[in-house]
């Protein structure tokens, strides 16, 4: 079984996106560069960045998300971002109306079954979450092996938080993994159990 993965870009204070939803520069990084990350031709990083998330992002096999995010985003439009195989989707509502049934995305309720569901999926590859409630929750219930996050020079104050409501510590381990990019601190981290 592969790892789980705790995943998102963060502010200095952090956060995930703003009040309303909106990430404002967390993802100035993504462009910020002279190396492509993918084929879209959009996404350009620093060499950095690239040997450090182009390696992480081949490996993921499942992403695991909430009904927010999925709605925010109209389902991707029914393909999974990043070339990622599947998307398990947290939700106590069923698919939309009209959704696609053959593709490759998973409405589950709960945030065990969800883990379940995108392991099975996964197989030995990486099964990424997507940090904010979900994220949060799975973390709050010990699920999470490593704790990754791209860490950007800008304090929002208030908004989406990476950890979601978690009102327990935890201590992890010594961050692994410190790589400065343009405008991104990566950082990772492995949950002491």
């Amino acid at each position: 079984m592969g790892k789980v993965v705790m995943y998102a870009s963060v502010s200095l204070d952090g956060f995930v996106a703003d009040e309303n939803d909106q990430p404002g520069p967390l993802f100035d990084w993504l462009t910020s560069g002279d190396v492509p990350l993918d084929g879209s031709g959009v996404l350009k990083v620093s060499q950095k960045s690239y040997d450090y998330i182009r390696p992480y992002w081949d490996q993921i096999g499942v992403t695991i998300t909430g009904r927010h995010v999925f709605d925010m985003t109209d389902g991707w439009d029914g393909k999974p971002p990043s070339g990622i195989g599947h998307v398990v989707v947290v939700t106590h509502r069923p698919a939309p109306e009209g959704w696609d049934p053959d593709a490759p995305f998973h409405f589950v309720d709960g945030i065990e079954a969800a883990v379940v569901k995108a392991q099975e999926l996964a197989g030995d590859r990486i099964v990424e979450v997507a940090a904010g409630d979900v994220g949060g929750q799975v973390f709050a219930a010990g699920l999470i092996d490593e704790v990754r996050m791209d860490v950007i020079p800008v304090v929002f104050g208030s908004g989406k938080r990476y950890f979601g409501l978690v009102h327990a510590q935890q201590l992890l381990e010594d961050p692994d993994v410190v790589i400065p990019g343009n405008r991104v601190l990566h950082l990772r981290y492995r949950v002491r159990r």
